[in-house]
Parts: C-alpha cells; structure tokens; sequence
C-alpha cells in the first residue's frame, strides 16, 4: 500500500461473537475520498452491511468508534469522535423490510477520539455479540476482551469512576448506562460521565453486543505529510483563538451553549410545550444567568479546546446533591421549557438521572413532552399513564416517569420506543403533534419561526430530526466534512483564509486538492448516506414534518401566527432537491451526480 501520512490506514476490527481481534488496512483512496469520523465510518457501513434490513440490534449489524484526522493533533477543538451504525430508532412510512431503518451517527467530544489514535487505529469497528456481558481494554498493540459482570446495572457516573479507580487516569473510556443495556432505542454512549454521543440509538447497538464499555490507551502518533506547514497553520490558528474580538471565545467560556436559551426564547425559536409555542414565559429562571449564579461551579475543555463550553453544577434542595454537567441549551430546553419546567435544581437533577441511565436527553424530552400533551387533552388518563401524574410542569412526575422508561416498567415499555410508536398505540389524532421526522425526535430548535429553514433541516437529516444538518446542500456537505475531520462544529468560524479545514488536511496529509475537490468530499458522505437509507426503503414521503407545524400558530411571541402551508414545503424541498442533483419527485440522486462523486458503485446495490 502506498505510504499514509497523518493517518495510519488501519481500524481495530473486534468480532465479539468470535472474540477475533484483527488489523484491517483501510485503502488510502477511502481515507482521502471520507477522511475519518462520520464519512468513513458510513463508507465502511455501506461494505459490510451488503443486505437491507437487517434488524440493528442484531450481531448483524456494527457500530464504529470513528474519530477523524484531526483528532490527537493539537488543533484548538478537533477532539470530536462519530459513533456509525445503522439505527434503531428510525423507519420508513412504507416498509419494505421489517428492520428498514436509516443511518445513524452520533458525535461526541471529549478524550476518548484522540487516545484512539494515540493507540495507533483510524477507528474501531465492533460486530458480533458476546455471550456475557464485556468490554475492551486496549493499550497500543494489546487488545483484550474483558468480562463486565462486575460493571453490568452501574450507572454511567459510578462505572466512570470505578473505572479509572481500576485502571487510572491515562485509560480514555466510552461506556453505556442502564439504558443500553436495556435496549432503550434511543439509548446513548457517554465518556467522563456526561460528554455524550446521544442521538440515534447508538448506546442500544452497543448494548445489544453485550459491550459495556470501551478503555484505550496509547503511545503513538502519526507522521505527518508536511510538519512545518502544519506548524505554521497551528501557531495562526491559536492566534486567531488568542487575538479573537468578536467576544466569540468569551461567550462560549461564559455561558457555552446555554447562552442560546434566551436567545431562541426571545426569538420564538424554542420547542415549548411539545413545540406548542415558541417563546418560555420562564426562560430567566434556568437561562445562563440563573444557572451561572445559582449552581454552575467549574467549566472545562475538551482535549485541545479553547473554548470550555461545559458547565460543572452543583445544586441544593430538594433535587440536589448531585455534581453533573448543565444545563446547555438542548438538555435545558427539553427537559426544562419543552415540559413547562422552571425549576433549575429539579431541570439538573432530571439531567444527571438521563445522563446516568445513559438515554438521550432530547428524544426523552420529546417522550415526556407528548405524554403531557396527550394527558392534557384527555387522550390518556392515569391508568395508562400507571398512576403518574405527569403534567406539565411536574419534576417529580417527569422523573418517575423517566425510571418506568429506563426499567421498561408499565407504559415504560411503550415509552421507551419513542413518540412514532406512542402515538400509534394511543392514535386518536395524537399523530399529529408526535414530534418526529422518520421516528427520530426532532431537537430543542423549533419550526415555525424558520420554517423555511427548519423544515429543510429536520426533513432531509440522514439519521431523521437533526438540528445540525442545516438548510442547504453546501452548510450539509460542510458538516459532513467536519464531522468526518474530528472538528467541532462550535469553533468553525475560526477555521477560514488560511487556516482553512483544507489546508490542515494537506499539511497532515500531503493530499493536495482545491477547494471544490475538498468540498466535494462532504458532498460525497452526504449522498452515500442518502443511498444507503432509499436502498433501506425511505423516500421523498419520509422527508416530512408532523402535521403540528402546519396547522398549531404559536399563540404568543415572535412566533405568533406564523405557519407554513404544505404547498410552501413542497415548493422549498423540491427547490432542494433539484439544488442537490436528486430528482424532484423521488428524492433519489441522479445517476451523473453519484457519478461525479465517485459513488457508481451504489447503482449495483
């Protein structure tokens, strides 16, 4: 194979059925064509799984710890990692298997992407299915699988710190909670205890292969293709970090995400109420002045970042005790404003409860937010609900509910599968506010005030609901690269002229490519996940929002009466589609645009 530079070309391939370990080559023409992360985890996903509808908690199917080429460098806020696999929480309108469901990735910062390739691998790929619960313990070229008897039923925030009271400090991990193991769909897998790849079900797929969690460490790095240019763009670019003023590295150290709760509220741009209206009458009471002043006691980086966006609190009274992460703007949003809840000690208790059982915080707010809605309106009584009062605005309602998800306890069990199969089992016309594009929650950005915008977003995500899609083609191909680089989203402003994502990539490794062919490489992860969800079944009637956003105006704030038309969807996604290179009427890319992208193999599929 011709020499690698910034890579290794190489990803830990872990049959947990077998209990085969092996080092897999990677080709250098998929390292320059996907890079790492997101996009080469889907190309390697397209591979392997040959068949459509494979159940996704099956052995079947994998799951890929992918960071990027960025990752384990010193560049300010590249420390992200991609969990790939094929979803469980996601189908299409009509069936075509049993199992269809889409792609599904999830990102995560923290340490454990960079100590990966400190250990010496592109990635880490996990199939099969272990007859009792494990986990990996990795240093470099020793790879063993452990028995996790002892770590199974622990909680995410006690199993982090057994595991480094166990094997220390220098071991990086990644592990999954009760709700994994659980087989929660919408289930999450965490490191440090609350930094957490949440969407898509990923922490389910990880629970289904008996695989409790993950422990890597490392010695190595790879060379680079150009180390003087590298260093040249690392001392520019901490320079523009240092030299920023705009205020833009401030606010993110001041308040990280949670600065956009009374931004959005303000704006009418908030999901509240289950996406009932746009603006939280509440919102000073758990913004980022309330939580700074009342419970906010540390905030931290992850590796090689600048910013610090994660807030350490610590509240008191009735819900405290706890030290946990929050609130940021999606956990404060739909555990806080979606549910009508103004309690900021009851809002961290409810964050830490989700974080420890490890299930995604927004697809939890989502469930709960329905169930209110659907109580309200007398669709379900007590009885159905098991006798929980859940109301709009009851902590202690919402966090019962919460262990009934997790436990599978009664109404749990149909919880745990998600609004989509909630309102399928509840019907009388509770379809029509089941927040979810393609079964997949939708996140805390609501739609009416943007519906231009947030349709095109929730609509066309890959993995289903996803507020970091974006509204066009070219912001979709952007954040496909980068998270394919291992960068992270919050810090891309800094990443422009010089010091642009392509030019770090030549300096790594020696591709040397224009801005159109680097471009093009995000345009190309986009479309083979789009391939791989119409080859699972899904098509242009997928890409639809719940009927609320076309009929419920939001009643008060920026957002009042304002509402898009089906005829007004119809007009932006076909705009989208012809901008893409897809066919208007089916959605499906046409054969000159996957021929431009180099994915003509996805014809013979």
């Amino acid at each position: 194979m011709d020499k690698i530079f910034g890579q290794y070309g190489v990803i830990l391939d872990i049959n947990l059925s077998t209990n085969k370990i092996n080092k897999t080559q990677i080709s250098k023409i998929d390292l320059k064509n996907y890079l790492g992360g997101r996009g080469l985890g889907m190309k390697i996903l397209w591979d392997r799984i040959k068949k459509p509808g494979i159940d996704p908690l099956s052995p079947e199917n994998i799951i890929m710890f992918m960071p990027g080429p960025f990752s384990g460098l010193p560049i300010p806020s590249s420390s992200r990692t991609t969990i790939v696999t094929k979803s469980p929480r996601t189908s299409p309108i009509n069936k075509k298997y049993e199992h269809s469901s889409t792609i599904s990735y999830a990102n995560m910062g923290g340490f454990f992407g960079p100590e990966v390739k400190f250990a010496g691998y592109d990635g880490i790929v996990v199939t099969g299915k272990a007859s009792s619960p494990v986990f990996i313990l990795i240093e470099d070229d020793k790879v063993q699988i452990k028995s996790a008897e002892s770590y199974w039923g622990l909680g995410t925030d006690s199993l982090d710190k057994k595991l480094i009271e166990e094997y220390g400090k220098n071991y990086q991990s990644c592990y999954i909670g009760q709700g994994g193991e659980n087989l929660i769909p919408y289930a999450s897998v965490l490191n440090t205890a609350a930094r957490a790849a949440g969407r898509g079900g990923v922490g389910a797929v990880m629970g289904s292969k008996n695989l409790k969690a993950i422990l890597v460490k490392g010695t190595q790095q790879p060379n680079l293709a150009k180390h003087k240019m590298y260093l040249d763009l690392l001392e520019k670019t901490r320079t523009a970090f240092q030299e920023d003023k705009t205020g833009g590295v401030i606010s993110w150290r001041t308040g990280g995400t949670a600065d956009a709760l009374e931004r959005s509220s303000d704006n009418g741009t908030m999901a509240v109420k289950n996406y009932r209206e746009g603006t939280f009458k509440e919102i000073e009471k758990i913004n980022t002045k309330a939580a700074r002043t009342q419970i906010w006691k540390r905030d931290f980086a992850c590796f090689s970042c600048q910013l610090a966006c994660k807030k350490s609190g610590f509240a008191k009274g009735a819900y405290g005790g706890v030290v946990h992460d929050g609130p940021e703007y999606e956990t404060g949003t739909m555990l806080g404003a979606n549910l009508l809840i103004s309690d900021l000690e009851g809002l961290n208790k409810m964050i830490y409860i989700c974080d420890d059982y490890g299930i995604d915080i927004i697809s939890t707010g989502g469930v709960l937010g329905f169930l209110m809605e659907c109580r309200e309106k007398g669709l379900i009584d007590l009885d159905f609900l098991d006798g929980v009062d859940l109301t709009w605005g009851n902590v202690d309602a919402s966090i019962e509910m919460i262990h009934k998800i997790v436990k599978r306890d009664g109404v749990g069990k149909w919880a745990a599968m998600g609004v989509k199969a909630l309102a399928k089992r509840i019907g009388q016309g509770s379809e029509e506010f089941a927040i979810h594009v393609k079964g997949h929650e939708l996140a805390a950005w609501n739609v009416n005030t943007n519906a231009s915008s947030m349709m095109i977003t929730y609509g066309t995500a890959n993995r289903g609901a996803c507020h970091l899609n974006s509204s066009n083609p070219v912001r979709q191909n952007t954040n496909a690269l980068r998270d394919s680089l291992g960068a992270c989203s919050f810090a891309g402003s800094w990443y422009k002229g010089d010091i642009s994502y392509r030019n770090f990539i030549e300096a790594i490794t020696g591709a040397e490519q224009s801005d159109d062919e680097f471009n093009l490489i995000g345009e190309r992860i986009f479309n083979l996940e789009k391939m791989f969800n119409l080859r699972e079944g899904f098509d242009d009637k997928d890409d639809h929002l719940p009927e609320r956003f076309f009929k419920d105006a939001h009643t008060y704030g920026k957002g009042e009466g304002k509402l898009a038309t089906h005829e007004d969807f119809t007009k932006w996604i076909e705009a989208y589609y012809a901008e893409r290179g897809w066919d208007v009427k089916t959605s499906k890319p046409k054969t000159e645009k996957l021929s431009q992208l180099g994915l003509d193999f996805t014809l013979q599929s």
